[in-house]
């Protein structure tokens, strides 16, 4: 279990909270208990400035130098000391900033001051801006000065103090603390202590997850038996990640989304992470994956790269693919952004409306299968089997209707013995070719043909599904390689 420290200047800064064991002053940190706290643990600095060479400066210094992960990084508070540095960083805000400045109706005609307590701000309207600029400047308590010049300007971005904090602030400070570290409050009363701390990253309203909720309370139950603290996250947790150990993600992942971040920020703290952010880049691009298959050997379906800036190559792809053909645009997801082509009169259009939305896309020959194979391989090993059936009149196994609605074709799943073995195979060395991840593969069998479709980070892991055969078996196996690896990680002293 990660410890967390609670760094004061003064006994005193923390007289209007609750007493923790987990507080301890910068004096205690440098030179006292402190000093000896296991590679790893959690520090949150609130010491009163961390203004260049002082006692809040050193206690960050000192906590990298101690592999501790600490809150706020050294970096951080050198971009904070330079305008030049955190007005650039600031420009990604901008179009949250307006936004979110004109819903909240904020007068115009004056300085105003947002104070944000561990990425939460009492103004409920710009919570979504706060978050965000917590995440890119992670300081426990941030004074922010926006002044309206034309548009909406960050002035200032400071440090807060905690012996500053009036009244009604304090208690909203306790209460953002509370929320954004679960162990500082936390009694020692557990009858059970777990070795590591596990996030699983979901999103409750996501309509196509990649696990159902019957599936993350089996994650859940399966990984405190093998002696993980499991904890279910949302995207707004993301300031609170290096409290765990480990984080799997169970929600859709895209390079442009904060799936991606999390993915990057668990890796950089040192997190064993599934999936890592190399699998998401590189699984998530149909056209890298096109391209990776085919100079490794990996049979698929007959495949060309076509550019917008080349529409003379449309008029060969009928001679070489053959009608009907399927375009898909490289970062679809759950049969999205795929579309069958049935004659050549159709083919211009559909190009496109895909080319609109990416400067490359994919054309493959159509091959009809009942179902296609999809393989879970973990660590470059195979785990499981399940073919996937086509939703029924339709040609995907996801169908999406024009309205939004969803259909869904039937699935079952195998021992992985009673796979034919070019299917294995031929999965095993696609997925091996991406990393030593969590994938799922998806192969489909034409005749005497065994040939790749695609590999997929963040592969469908569902209750009722996936896990039809190895019932909680399959929880155990991908959990019990986290712990591998998490005690690999100790081994070796990360």
């Amino acid at each position: 279990m990660t410890e967390v420290i609670v760094v004061v200047e003064d006994p005193r800064d923390w007289k209007p909270y609750y007493p923790s064991e987990r507080v301890i002053t910068a004096d205690e940190y440098l030179f006292g208990a402190g000093s000896t706290a296991a590679p790893g643990a959690r520090v949150l600095n609130l010491c009163r400035s961390y203004k260049y060479l002082s006692l809040g400066y050193y206690c960050s210094l000192l906590a990298e130098a101690r592999d501790h992960k600490v809150i706020p990084t050294v970096r951080t508070i050198n971009d904070l000391a330079h305008r030049a540095i955190y007005s650039l960083e600031a420009e990604d805000l901008d179009e949250l900033l307006q936004k979110q400045m004109h819903k909240a109706g904020t007068p115009t005609n004056d300085l105003y001051v947002l104070d944000i307590h561990f990425g939460r701000t009492p103004a409920s309207a710009l919570a979504d801006l706060a978050r965000q600029l917590f995440e890119t400047f992670t300081v426990p308590l941030l004074r922010v000065e926006f002044r309206h010049q034309d548009r909406w300007r960050i002035s200032a971005i400071r440090a807060g103090a905690l012996h500053r904090l009036t009244e009604s602030q304090e208690d909203h400070f306790a209460e953002a603390l509370d929320g954004f570290s679960r162990h500082v409050w936390r009694k020692q009363r557990r009858r059970r202590q777990y070795r590591y701390d596990m996030a699983i990253l979901y999103d409750p309203d996501e309509r196509l997850p990649p696990s159902n909720a019957r599936a993350l309370k089996q994650f859940v139950r399966v990984g405190r038996t093998l002696g993980l603290d499991m904890e279910l996250i949302q995207k707004r947790d993301f300031a609170q990640l290096g409290e765990y150990d480990a984080l799997l993600i169970r929600e859709t992942t895209a390079i442009s989304d904060h799936t991606y971040r999390f993915a990057k920020k668990a890796e950089s703290e040192g997190m064993v992470v599934m999936d890592d952010p190399n699998s998401i880049l590189r699984c998530t691009n149909k056209v890298y994956l096109a391209d990776l298959l085919h100079n490794n050997r990996v049979p698929t379906p007959a495949t060309r790269i076509l550019h917008s800036r080349r529409p003379d190559d449309l008029g060969s792809l009928g001679e070489t693919l053959g009608f009907p053909m399927v375009l898909k645009i490289p970062d679809g997801s759950f049969s999205r952004g795929v579309v069958k082509v049935e004659r050549p009169a159709a083919l211009q259009q559909a190009a496109e409306e895909l080319f609109r939305r990416s400067d490359l896309i994919l054309a493959q020959e159509y091959l009809y299968t009942d179902f296609d194979w999809r393989i879970g391989v973990l660590n470059r090993r195979p785990i499981f089997a399940c073919q996937y059936y086509m939703s029924r009149g339709h040609w995907q196994i996801v169908q999406h209707g024009p309205k939004g609605g969803v259909k869904e074709g039937g699935a079952r799943a195998f021992p992985t013995t009673e796979v034919p073995q070019a299917v294995m195979r031929h999965a095993v060395k696609a997925a091996s070719l991406i990393g030593d991840g969590l994938y799922g593969v998806d192969v489909k069998q034409v005749g005497g043909r065994s040939v790749v479709i695609e590999v997929n980070d963040n592969p469908n892991l569902d209750a009722g599904v996936e896990d039809g055969y190895l019932k909680d078996d399959l929880y155990r196996i991908i959990l019990e390689e986290f712990v591998r690896r998490l005690e690999r990680k100790r081994m070796a002293g990360g």
